[in-house]
């Protein structure tokens, strides 16, 4: 089972999105993610929560988290989503970093815009490192 870390600053946006569609992409068996950030806020952002409850992905019960040693010790892989400088860095972990536009208190459009980049990111992702479910043989 392969772990991957999804972290932004606050873990109340782009990673919570993220983390979320690869759960719901990858074969669970294979791989599974967990989202953290360098100064997690209260809560995930409203707008966030909105667009993701529009495409029937609940976060209401997510919690920001802060990305610790312990916490990343479980991980092989840490994808930041384009903090720039702030961007946490874990020794040993394989890493990639997407540039990606912040949501905060953006309008709800570009939210869905954001929601949506991010859905094919982690997409193509997901795909190129074949953690997608295997096909069922059986016809049923």
């Amino acid at each position: 089972m392969v772990t991957v870390i999804f972290a932004c600053i606050h873990n109340a946006g782009r990673s919570q999105m993220a983390a979320a569609f690869f759960n719901q992409l990858a074969d669970p068996l294979r791989a599974r993610a967990i989202s953290a950030g360098t100064r997690p806020a209260d809560r995930v952002h409203p707008e966030v929560a909105a667009v993701m409850g529009d495409i029937g992905i609940d976060l209401s019960s997510a919690t920001p988290q802060l990305l610790t040693p312990e916490f990343a010790a479980e991980a092989e892989w840490l994808v930041t989503m384009g903090c720039g400088e702030t961007c946490p860095v874990v020794p040993g972990l394989r890493r990639l970093d997407w540039n990606l536009p912040d949501p905060k208190g953006q309008p709800l459009d570009r939210v869905r815009e954001i929601r949506d980049i991010i859905r094919n990111q982690v997409g193509s992702f997901v795909a190129e490192q074949a953690w997608l479910p295997k096909r069922s043989s059986q016809v049923s």
